[in-house]
């Protein structure tokens, strides 16, 4: 998809469909900007006969005879004093997946004023690429949407946005990327094929690799991690990807949960549990690695970044793991498994000490951790732990800009009570009140405490049951533009 800026009016503009914004209590002088497509009178009566105002999310389509644009879609903004950029990106969507049938050229036309240029062309260009995105791999005959070939934001200085455009579609390619992986069935992702993805990306993008095996991870005392690798069949991979510019000023650790199928092992996931989507277990993974292709495409200076996986499935045979066993993580630290199901901060727990060990400045997980963050925040907001409020600034700043939901969530340390054992260091699980919390102090405890660190609960955000906004059903790739923008303003904060 070519996505540009044209600096023209609506007037000189052809192409096979436009999508046009319209405020609310405003209708009347709008119309008069499109007079040279549609006779205004013709409009003024479509827009009454429907009772279209400009109201938020409110749409209406024009098919055209004649002309040099074969349909227009009008989306309502709602009131100009209220506007945001979240508008302008629903509002794309909107239109877009009225246009799915018509190729060639999109025309999309907006009251840009309002907000910095380049924000918006990459917000509403991202959003008309990233809801057109269908994955039909494993269909046995897949029927391709038609797809819009090129799309231009009329009225939007070329200029001043020739830069943001040009990162629109590395960056969604990496929320393809993302999505792909969490779609994929885990009888074709499995732990080694995750293995092979990176290996890929390594050698399209000249970025460095390790790939841990079973007995590397054993020799560097990852007891955690291989403890519940145990009940599969399949070997697990530590994958460590680097990407390293000249003179980097930054060090920071990219690391996702990468459970590539979770059965919950002998604490078996029943009832509501929907053990048939865990293939999604490891969105977390898919989302760093999702920013290691787009990271690797745009080559942000000063920067250095890892990309960690702990890849494995969680299952059951005779060697898996028991509810009650007593494990060591890398760090020396004892732990007590009370629940089999809670296997995600087990991997994560040896991958935070390998990446500390790397000395970053900041180190950030991405996680399908806890049906209780799902509960506390809905499915479109992610939870975020951190006691570093610099890093919770950036990382908020992050996801607003990608319009992803996120919202800081408490460290309480009394609770730290709640994964304390009296037999080992600590247990894998808290009580069930405030169990997301918990689950972040766990983490915490395989941290340096000189060291930033953030953890974000995906499990909520990771897929969608229907077509929500940017993303159509299925997998999402959330986090990939949070920490792509993350990693972006670190690099030029050193510039």
């Amino acid at each position: 998809m070519q996505i540009s800026a044209v600096s023209k009016e609506i007037k000189e503009w052809s192409g096979s469909a436009l999508i046009a914004g319209v405020l609310e209590g405003e209708i009347e002088s709008q119309i008069n900007l499109f007079k040279t497509i549609i006779k205004d009178t013709f409009l003024s009566k479509r827009f009454n006969d429907s009772k279209f105002e400009g109201k938020k999310s409110q749409k209406l389509s024009i098919e055209l005879i004649e002309g040099k644009i074969k349909k227009v879609i009008f989306v309502g903004l709602g009131n100009a004093e209220n506007l945001r950029i979240n508008d302008l990106r629903k509002a794309a969507v909107i239109g877009t997946r009225q246009v799915s049938s018509y190729e060639n050229k999109l025309g999309i036309f907006f009251p840009w004023d309002a907000f910095d240029p380049s924000l918006a062309a990459c917000a509403v260009g991202e959003a008309i690429r990233l809801s057109s995105i269908k994955d039909l791999r494993f269909k046995s005959e897949s029927k391709e949407p038609t797809p819009i070939n090129e799309v231009e934001l009329i009225g939007l200085d070329t200029k001043s946005t020739k830069s943001a455009i040009a990162e629109i579609n590395p960056i969604c390619e990496g929320v393809k990327l993302a999505r792909e992986l969490v779609s994929a069935p885990p009888n074709f992702l499995t732990p080694y094929q995750m293995a092979k993805e990176a290996e890929k990306l390594a050698n399209d993008y000249d970025l460095d690799l390790k790939i841990l095996d079973k007995k590397e991870c054993e020799d560097q005392g990852m007891g955690a991690y291989l403890a519940v690798a145990k009940g599969s069949d399949l070997e697990p991979n530590f994958i460590h990807l680097k990407y390293s510019p000249k003179n980097a000023k930054n060090k920071v650790v990219l690391i996702g949960k990468g459970l590539t199928f979770d059965s919950g092992g002998y604490n078996l996931k029943v009832g509501a549990s929907q053990i048939e989507k865990m293939k999604y277990d490891m969105g977390g993974s898919a989302s760093v690695l999702g920013a290691a292709r787009v990271i690797a495409e745009l080559k942000p200076n000063d920067t250095e970044v890892h990309f960690i996986v702990a890849a494995c499935e969680n299952m059951i045979n005779g060697s898996a793991l028991h509810p009650g066993d007593i494990i060591k993580a890398s760090n020396g630290k004892t732990i007590e498994v009370n629940n089999t199901d809670a296997e995600g901060r087990l991997t994560l727990a040896d991958a935070l000490v390998y990446a500390c060990k790397l000395e970053p400045d900041a180190i950030v997980d991405l996680a399908t951790l806890t049906g209780a963050c799902v509960i506390a925040l809905g499915d479109e907001i992610a939870g975020l732990w951190t006691d570093n409020d610099q890093l919770s600034e950036q990382l908020t700043k992050a996801a607003g800009k990608a319009g992803e939901g996120i919202w800081r969530m408490p460290m309480q340390d009394s609770y730290k009570s709640g994964i304390k054992s009296s037999i080992a260091d600590l247990q894998n699980t808290g009580p069930r009140p405030g169990s997301s919390i918990t689950a972040a102090l766990f983490l915490k405890e395989f941290v340096n405490s000189s060291i930033p660190w953030a953890h974000i609960d995906i499990a909520g955000t990771c897929w969608t049951e229907k077509d929500r906004g940017i993303t159509p059903k299925g997998a999402t790739g959330y986090g990939v533009r949070t920490l792509v923008n993350w990693i972006k303003e670190l690099s030029l904060s050193n510039n």
